[in-house]
């Protein structure tokens, strides 16, 4: 089989979560800068055998778009370009960052470390990648 990665996607900064190769375990990768996620995916897809990419869909509480959501169509058209062989699907990702910080919490992390904004989006991506797995 093959990984699942998973992304927070985000204007500055990009969390990245990953599976085992039987697709049971999610874990946090990396958060890289945004501006620096196609050419990371582009060394990892090298080394790593990727079936699927999830990108987080960020929405309001009716159901419509984030403001963030044009720059997540903007990053998906120039993914697709780089990777047209690559399936890509989306995954709600309302909360995430509320459930991220509780588990920070949960976790007994101190509050300098709770303020590292790349852990929480990574933890983020994590999420993201846990609920499409346990759907």
């Amino acid at each position: 089989m093959a990984r699942i990665l998973a992304l927070d996607y985000g204007g500055k900064r990009t969390g990245i979560a990953v599976t085992d190769e039987f697709q049971i375990i999610a874990s946090g990768l990396a958060t890289v800068a945004t501006k620096e996620l196609l050419p990371y995916l582009e060394n990892y897809f090298k080394t790593e055998n990727v079936e699927l990419v999830l990108v987080g869909e960020p929405k309001q509480m009716d159901n419509t778009p984030s403001q963030s959501e044009a720059a997540i169509q903007e990053f998906l058209k120039k993914f697709k370009e780089k990777f047209p062989l690559m399936e890509i699907k989306r995954v709600d990702e309302r909360f995430t960052s509320k459930m991220a910080v509780k588990t920070m919490i949960d976790s007994g992390l101190k509050k300098k470390k709770r303020q590292n904004k790349a852990l929480l989006d990574e933890i983020s991506a994590t999420i993201i990648l846990q609920t499409y797995l346990y759907k």
